[in-house]
């Protein structure tokens, strides 16, 4: 119903346009009701007309015309919108084409049939180049799975990134599925070559991995050695040997092959813990030592400040007896770094020097009976030599090497001051 009510349309609309005057123009009926069409060739007879007066069959007649008309201009709409297949196209002008001859229709056969032939002129040339593009595509897709093959065959025999590259295949694949229009023949030859390096590139990377596990069990074994090092390490305090041994094993774990992740990452936290609880430890020790140094150090500079401050000149006797005891007190201060130590020795030598110095002095001045020197210097061998006893008697081996050291030095200053009176 809805076909004809638009078959109904587009005549009125053709016969409010003289369209449909025109074609009747195109035939005739005589007396007896025979209905013809007038052509280039003549006129033919297309039906008989009884049912009412001629122009209504006429009308009849070209009403089948308009039909025939209106399938036409679709036809050319939907040609020249590149909606049509051109080769459908061509079929369905050459059939209305081919009726026209015996066509029971009143209209412009031979306008239409002359329409008709360029019609089919231009399907031909579209069909053409439709034929010329499916070919383009055809072999463009050709080159184009060519080329992946090509690709997936480089990744078979090349690639070493196993993830990337399998991932990549996998893209080739999906990608091959969406190429279509080559002949089964090329397209099965192709899939062979790709379907051959997948597989290739499955087995190169399953030896790989085999080969890697190999390596990892081979690393736990030389990692769990190296971590059982480390920990047999932690309690010691031979703070530079094994300091310079953590160092040399941590250098031997990073040139070790990996272990497997989750096994790597338990023997490194083995292994840094390990490294950690050392060096925590001389740490802890270093700053106890640190602090205590600290202490003796400002106690060794109130001592050299003091004995710089001595006024040697004014009272060299009492100046020296204030020197030995400055420097008893030196020697029980405690230990202080050693780049510090040598400098405070070298002033406080010169003090004892100036002090040496003035004694010499003042020594000069006086006779060898009555020389205050002397006796001060037999009351300190005498106090040097009550200061080793009490050091043998307490058993401490350095106060008893430093008492003999300094009793020595005191007596041969003695003998030589005794000789030069």
């Amino acid at each position: 119903m809805a076909a004809e009510t638009g078959r109904r349309t587009r005549l009125a609309g053709m016969q409010k346009g003289g369209h449909m005057s025109d074609w009747t123009s195109f035939g005739r009926v005589d007396d007896d009701g025979t209905v013809y069409v007038k052509t280039s060739a003549g006129e033919r007879i297309v039906g008989s007309w009884q049912a009412g007066t001629p122009e209504e069959g006429l009308a009849h007649f070209a009403r089948r015309f308009a039909d025939i008309f209106t399938e036409v201009d679709l036809i050319e709409a939907r040609l020249a919108s590149g909606a049509a297949d051109p080769g459908h196209t061509m079929t369905s002008l050459r059939r209305i084409r081919t009726s026209l001859d015996e066509a029971h229709v009143v209209g412009d056969l031979d306008g239409l049939a002359s329409r008709l032939d360029k019609l089919t002129v231009v399907a031909e040339e579209k069909a053409g180049e439709a034929r010329a593009a499916r070919e383009a595509a055809r072999t463009q897709a050709l080159a184009r799975k060519t080329a992946l093959v090509e690709e997936a065959e480089t990744i078979a025999g090349e690639s070493t990134q196993w993830k990337t590259a399998g991932d990549r295949l996998r893209e080739i694949l999906d990608e091959w599925k969406t190429i279509k229009g080559i002949d089964k023949k090329a397209d099965g030859e192709l899939w062979k070559r790709y379907s051959a390096a997948r597989d290739a590139f499955t087995r190169r990377r399953g030896t790989h991995f085999a080969s890697l596990d190999a390596q990892r069990k081979q690393a736990t074994g030389r990692k769990d050695e190296l971590v059982a090092e480390a920990e047999s390490l932690k309690e010691s305090t031979d703070w530079a040997a094994t300091a310079n041994r953590l160092k040399e094993l941590m250098a031997e774990w990073k040139a070790a092959p990996r272990a497997a992740k989750d096994v790597e990452q338990k023997l490194w936290e083995r292994f840094r813990a390990a490294q950690d609880a050392f060096f925590a430890h001389r740490s802890e020790v270093f700053s106890a030592r640190d602090a205590e140094q600290k202490v003796s150090l400002d106690r060794r500079h109130a001592l050299l400040a003091e004995a710089e401050a001595l006024d040697v000149d004014a009272d060299p006797r009492a100046a020296q007896a204030r020197l030995r005891e400055i420097q008893s007190q030196w020697h029980d201060s405690g230990r202080v770094p050693r780049e510090t130590a040598s400098g405070f020795d070298r002033r406080l030598r010169a003090v004892d020097d100036k002090v040496r110095a003035a004694m010499d002095s003042a020594w000069r001045r006086t006779t060898p009976e009555s020389n205050p020197l002397l006796t001060q210097m037999r009351e300190q061998v005498a106090e040097a030599e009550a200061r080793l006893a009490r050091a043998e008697a307490a058993g401490d081996a350095k106060r008893i090497r430093e008492a003999q050291d300094a009793l020595a030095a005191k007596r041969r200053f003695l003998e030589l001051a005794e000789h030069t009176a």
